[in-house]
């Protein structure tokens, strides 16, 4: 099948709309299926999900910073047709690596399953045997979801996004979907769980390679393997590997301590609560894939102008779409969590973590795009340095506060180092290339936050939320379509972007 006679919009509403869609139907689907995964399966084996999840992270650091380097690129050939033959010698060079690397790693995690599910994981109604034999099947899972990040990354910077959105609906709703009914009609363990993972992660590596193939530019010659292109990316892809293992021990370490220092069955609540958080991480991604390789493309085209436009703009509507969710996340997480899980003594464990998590992924989420500009400039150091000082500080105070506060003080770690790389990252980069606009970022981001959080804890003050499931999820939808629309009726950058857009005037990004 080939790909290159179809036509899609490559505007920055359609894209963003198809990573929207893709991330809508993942959240929703998630939405419905983590109670029945605790239902079937119980916290302890959802903290073993909650496991693999740190566990695929933390092997991230052996991507070397190929991914982002691999979105960039691409981006960057897109605008540079003539060298459509260096583009897919390219991807065939970084591609044979990334397979023989994430080979290497399952096989590894097989190896010292044992030791894993002996050692490190507190157990108590699982035995060390089922532990160590559903580490064993992560190992192979990881060998097959490794290249996706890689694959993802050249399809965002090719602009392929209507497709990947399309492929990824299919596969979560096959991955989701198809564990309950194996959870159901076929044995209600951990083990199955992740061996259902593993066959759909194999069939969805093979069509997302080929989807990679029918979307690269065509060349006169087959793809060759040529280390030129490493030594011709190794600086940015080292800064971007240095940025990956730093965020990933920044990203990590919470989870990994609190696996290490508290029980199974209370990781399972952190794991719960990072489950719900990472919702507006997945947002901020969904905006990064867009205007990162968009930025990417207008530095090698040197567009200034369109670059300070794509910038601001974008940042207002991360804080548009990120700000009113994380205050009703964080103010009212009893309530949302109990209404979820339908179990009041999971949403009391989980709900004080999950407020914490809420406020320093929304912080994290606002930074990505002062992020994504360092990266399409090319400027690696800036993001390292800050998250080079951060890991010497976190590590040591995640392990003191989780050792005296439980699984609450781990989560406040996250809040504060999120606050901290906010106060730092901002003026350094505006800085550097944004000369004089740091209070204009400031003021783009406040507009928004301010009546969104004189709202939500007004309402948390007067409103009572109902126990019944209908009543009570009403209630909170309302809120936050109130939230959302009140943080779009006073954000200049994209009240009027939304009244075109409604009213069906053309507006480029």
């Amino acid at each position: 099948m080939n790909l290159h006679w179809i036509k899609l919009p490559s505007g920055f509403k359609s894209d963003l709309a198809a990573n929207f869609a893709g991330v809508g139907w993942s959240v929703l689907l998630q939405i419905a299926c983590v109670p029945l995964y605790l239902r079937f399966l119980g916290i302890e084996a959802y903290g073993l999900i909650g496991f693999y999840l740190v566990l695929q992270t933390i092997v991230q650091v052996l991507d070397f910073g190929l991914s982002p380097t691999m979105n960039r690129e691409m981006a960057r050939y897109s605008v540079q047709p003539e060298k459509a033959a260096e583009a897919r010698d390219f991807v065939r060079t970084l591609e044979a690596g990334y397979w023989l690397i994430g080979i290497a790693a399952g096989a590894v995690i097989l190896a010292v399953a044992p030791v894993i599910a002996r050692d490190w994981i507190k157990a108590s109604a699982l035995s060390s045997r089922t532990v160590a034999h559903a580490v064993m099947i992560m190992g192979a899972l990881l060998v097959f979801q490794w290249p996706l990040s890689f694959y993802q990354g050249a399809l965002m910077g090719l602009g392929r996004q209507v497709q990947f959105n399309c492929l990824k609906v299919a596969m979560v709703s096959l991955g989701q979907g198809g564990s309950v009914l194996v959870l159901w009609l076929f044995s209600p363990t951990i083990t199955a769980f992740l061996s259902w993972q593993v066959a759909v992660a194999g069939v969805q590596v093979l069509l997302i390679a080929v989807l990679l193939r029918r979307s690269l530019p065509i060349s006169e010659r087959a793809p060759r393997f040529d280390l030129s292109n490493i030594r011709r990316i190794w600086r940015f892809a080292a800064g971007m590997g240095g940025i990956t293992l730093t965020g990933l021990v920044l990203t990590q370490a919470d989870k990994l301590l609190v696996s290490k220092l508290l029980s199974l069955r209370v990781f399972g609540y952190y794991a719960l609560a990072w489950s719900v958080a990472s919702s507006l991480l997945i947002i901020a991604a969904c905006v990064f894939n867009v205007t990162f390789p968009r930025m990417s493309a207008m530095v090698a085209a040197g567009d200034e102008n369109g670059i300070r436009r794509c910038y601001h703009r974008s940042s207002q509507l991360m804080a548009v779409l990120v700000l009113p969710v994380a205050a009703v996340l964080s103010l009212f997480s009893f309530e949302i969590l109990r209404l979820w899980t339908g179990n009041g003594e999971t949403a009391a464990g989980t709900a004080p973590i999950l407020s914490l998590l809420v406020v320093g992924s929304a912080l994290n989420a606002l930074m990505n795009l002062p992020y994504a500009l360092q990266l399409a400039h090319g400027w690696t150091s800036i993001a390292l340095g800050i998250a080079i000082f951060l890991c010497i500080v976190f590590v040591p105070t995640v392990w003191l506060m989780t050792t005296s506060y439980g699984a609450v003080g781990a989560a406040s770690v996250w809040a504060g180092l999120n606050g901290v790389y906010m106060l730092i990252g901002i003026p350094l980069t505006h800085n550097r290339l944004l000369k004089g606009e740091t209070w204009q970022w400031v003021g783009e981001i406040a507009a928004p936050l301010v009546p969104v959080l004189l709202m939500a804890l007004i309402c948390r003050r007067i409103v009572t939320v109902s126990t019944s499931a209908p009543a009570g999820s009403s209630v909170l939808l309302l809120l936050l379509f109130c939230a959302v629309g009140s943080a779009v009726l006073v954000s200049p950058l994209i009240r009027p972007w939304l009244l075109t857009h409604v009213l069906r005037v053309k507006m480029g990004c």
